[in-house]
C-alpha cells in the first residue's frame, strides 16, 4: 500500500517520470552502498534481535510520513529524506532477514522456505495495492502510510515470539576485512558470480517497469490511481502463482533451468506489457511479468543459499541485496531520464530486449556451471554419488 500511494503522491505532486525515477533512486541506492556492511552485521550479531531492531525502524519511518501527509505538511523533499532513510534501515533489514531464513527452518526446507516467504510477499501484493487504489480515491495517500506503520505492530510481536536457535559468530577480523573476505569468496565462485550478475542486470533494467508504471497508467491507459492499484494487483497475482510453484518443488535440483527460463519468459512479457493498448491487455500480461520474474528472484536466492556456506551466508546474501536491490535505483533513475525523452513504453520495452539478451547468455553458460555445481550438491548429500556417475542434471 505505501508503496503504490507514495509513487502516486510523487507523481501528483510533481507530474515528472523523472522524479519518480528519482525517488526510487533515493529508495534504493543505501542499499547498495550500505548492504556490504548490513550482511558483515548478519554474520557478527543476533541475526533475530537485528530484525526486530529494523522492522521497528520501518515502522517510525512510515509514521513519520503518515503525519506529514495528514497534516497537509508533505513536500517533495521529505519524501526523498525519508526514502534514504528506510533505504539505510533496509540495507540492514535485507541480508539479515535473508540469512534469519535458514535460523528459523534450517537448511532441508530452505528452497520451500524462501519460495512461501516470497508468495506471502507477492499475495500482499495483490490485496494491498487493490485496496491502495481505494483509499487513495477515499481517504488520499496519508491513511495508506498510516496503515503500512501500524501493520509493523503485528510483525514485531510475532518476531518476539520466536524461539531460534542461530549463533552470531565469534571473530577477531574488523569489518572490511569480512567484507573483502566475502568479495573474494563471491568473485572467486563462478555460480555465483554468474546469478549476482544476472540478477543484477534484471533488476537494473527490468524492474524499473514498476517505477514506470504511474506515467504509463496516465499516459498509455489514460488511468488514475485505482487502474494502478489494478495493474499492480495483476502482478502481484502472478507473482504469487510463481511463488506457490517454486514452493511445491521437492528439490534444488533443475533450478539452473529454472532461472533461464523465467529470465527469457520475463523479458518477452516486458515487452508484451510495453505495448499494449488498453487496460484489458495489460491486466492480461502483468501477470505473467510477476510470476516470471518471481520465479527468476526466488530460485536465484534458493541457489545461492544452498551453495554458501554458513561463516560468510549474511556476507554473500547481502551481495545478492546489492545485486538485487542496489541495482535498482541506478536503474529507476537511468529509466526516469529516458522516460522523459522517449516515454514510458519504449523504455519499458528497451529493458525487456535486454533482459531476453541476458537470458541468452546465462543459457550458454548453463553446461559448465552444472559441472561445477555437481560435486557441491554431492558433498552436501543434495545428489547421491551414483547420480553424478550418471551424469544427472544438477543446475
Amino acid at each position: 500500500m505505501q508503496s503504490v500511494a507514495q509513487a502516486w503522491l510523487v507523481y501528483r505532486i510533481t507530474k515528472s517520470s523523472l522524479q519518480l525515477g528519482a525517488v526510487g533512486f533515493a529508495s534504493q541506492i543505501p542499499v547498495f552502498l550500505v548492504a556490504p556492511l548490513g550482511g558483515t552485521i548478519a554474520d557478527r550479531l543476533n541475526r533475530h534481535r537485528l530484525v526486530i531492531a529494523t522492522q521497528a525502524s520501518s515502522m517510525i519511518l512510515a509514521a513519520i510520513l503518515a503525519w506529514l501527509t495528514l497534516s497537509g505538511r508533505i513536500e517533495i523533499w521529505h519524501i526523498y529524506v525519508l526514502a534514504i532513510l528506510l533505504g539505510v534501515v533496509n540495507a540492514f533489514d535485507i541480508p539479515a532477514r535473508q540469512s534469519f531464513l535458514v535460523d528459523m527452518v534450517g537448511k532441508e526446507d530452505l528452497m520451500n522456505a524462501i519460495a512461501l516467504n516470497s508468495s506471502m510477499f507477492n499475495g500482499a501484493r495483490v490485496v494491498g495495492p487493490a485496496i491502495a487504489g481505494i483509499m487513495l480515491i477515499r481517504f488520499g495517500e496519508g491513511w495508506c502510510f498510516a496503515a503500512n506503520s501500524i501493520s509493523y505492530i503485528a510483525v514485531i510481536i510475532g518476531l518476539l515470539f520466536m524461539k531460534v536457535h542461530g549463533q552470531p559468530r565469534s571473530t577477531k577480523t574488523s569489518p572490511l576485512e569480512d567484507i573483502a573476505e566475502g568479495f573474494r569468496w563471491v568473485n572467486s565462485t563462478k555460480i555465483i558470480r554468474a546469478l549476482l550478475l544476472l540478477i543484477g542486470l534484471i533488476s537494473l533494467v527490468g524492474m524499473p517497469y514498476t517505477v514506470l508504471m504511474p506515467a504509463f497508467v496516465d499516459h498509455v491507459i489514460h488511468g488514475g490511481p485505482n487502474t494502478l492499484g489494478v495493474l499492480m494487483a495483476a502482478t502481484g497475482i502472478g507473482a504469487l502463482a510463481g511463488g506457490m510453484y517454486l514452493a511445491g518443488r521437492q528439490s534444488v535440483v533443475g533450478l539452473g533451468r529454472v532461472v533461464m527460463v523465467s529470465t527469457l519468459v520475463f523479458g518477452a512479457a516486458l515487452i508484451a506489457f510495453a505495448f499494449a493498448g488498453s487496460l484489458r491487455i495489460a491486466v492480461a500480461v502483468l501477470p505473467i511479468v510477476g510470476g516470471a520474474f518471481m520465479v527468476q528472484m526466488a530460485a536465484t536466492n534458493t541457489v545461492l543459499q544452498t551453495l554458501v556456506d554458513d561463516r560468510l551466508r549474511g556476507r554473500v546474501m547481502a551481495f545478492y541485496t546489492m545485486a538485487f536491490f542496489g541495482t535498482a535505483p541506478i536503474g529507476s533513475l537511468l529509466a526516469g531520464i529516458l522516460a522523459d525523452r522517449i516515454g514510458a513504453r519504449w523504455t519499458i520495452a528497451a529493458g525487456g530486449a535486454i533482459v531476453i539478451a541476458a537470458g541468452l547468455w546465462f543459457a550458454a553458460r548453463l553446461p559448465a556451471l552444472r559441472a561445477i555445481v555437481r560435486p557441491i550438491y554431492v558433498e552436501r548429500g543434495i545428489l547421491p554419488v551414483p547420480a553424478v556417475d550418471a551424469g544427472t542434471k544438477t543446475l
